[in-house]
C-alpha cells in the first residue's frame, strides 16, 4: 500500500473519534473535534500531494480519497443538524449534490471521459471546510448563538446558507458543463 493511500485511510480512521468528540457537550471535546477535523482535512491535501509528487496515484486512491472526504464532511453536517446549526433540508441538498456528481463521474468514466475537478468544486470544498470550522468555533465559544448583524441573524444560519448555496451552484455548474453525458433519455428526441 502506498504512503498516499495510508494517509487517506488514517483520515477515515479519524472520523469515529471526530464524531465522538463532536457529540460531547464540553468545550474541551469541541476543541478536540475541531483539531481532528482540521488534521483530517489537511490529510486530504497531503495524500494528494504525496500521490502526485511520488507517482503514487492508484485506482484504490481514486476511489477511497473522495469517499473519505465525503464521509468526513457528512459526519460534520449530520452533527450540526443534531446541534440545530444546519437545517436537515440544507444537508439533504448538499448530500444530493455529492450523489449527483458522483453518479455523473461514473457515467463519464463508462464513456471513457474523466471529469476533472472544476474550480467551483474546489471552492465548494473550501467553503464547506471553512463553514464547518466556523461552526465548531461557535460551539467552542461561550454563546453558540453569536450574532453577526444588528438584525439578529445568527452566524450559524449564515454559514449554513453560504455552504448550501455554494454547494448548489457547484452542482449546477458540473451538470451544465457535462449535460451532454446524460442528455440521452432526458429530453425527447426530435422526430
Amino acid at each position: 500500500m502506498t504512503t498516499a493511500n495510508k494517509i487517506t485511510l488514517i483520515r477515515i480512521a479519524m472520523i469515529p473519534f471526530f464524531i465522538y468528540c463532536a457529540m460531547q457537550g464540553t468545550a474541551s471535546f469541541q476543541i478536540a473535534a475541531l483539531i481532528l477535523f482540521c488534521v483530517a482535512s489537511f490529510t486530504d491535501f497531503l495524500d494528494g500531494y504525496v500521490a502526485r509528487k511520488y507517482n503514487q496515484v492508484t485506482d484504490f486512491g481514486k476511489f477511497v480519497d473522495p469517499l473519505a472526504d465525503k464521509l468526513l464532511v457528512t459526519a460534520a453536517l449530520l452533527i450540526f443538524i443534531e446541534k440545530g446549526m444546519f437545517a436537515a433540508w440544507m444537508v439533504f441538498i448538499i448530500l444530493a449534490r455529492e450523489f449527483i456528481i458522483t453518479s455523473l463521474r461514473i457515467v463519464a468514466a463508462n464513456k471513457g471521459r474523466v471529469l476533472a475537478a472544476a474550480w467551483t468544486g474546489k471552492v465548494k470544498t473550501c467553503v464547506q471546510i471553512g463553514g464547518i470550522i466556523v461552526d465548531f468555533l461557535l460551539l467552542i465559544a461561550a454563546d453558540g448563538a453569536l450574532k453577526l448583524t444588528e438584525s439578529g441573524l445568527p452566524l450559524p444560519e449564515i454559514v449554513a446558507w453560504v455552504v448550501t448555496l455554494v454547494t448548489l451552484y457547484s452542482g449546477w455548474d458540473y451538470l451544465r458543463k457535462n449535460w451532454d453525458l446524460i442528455r440521452d433519455g432526458a429530453v425527447k428526441p426530435k422526430d
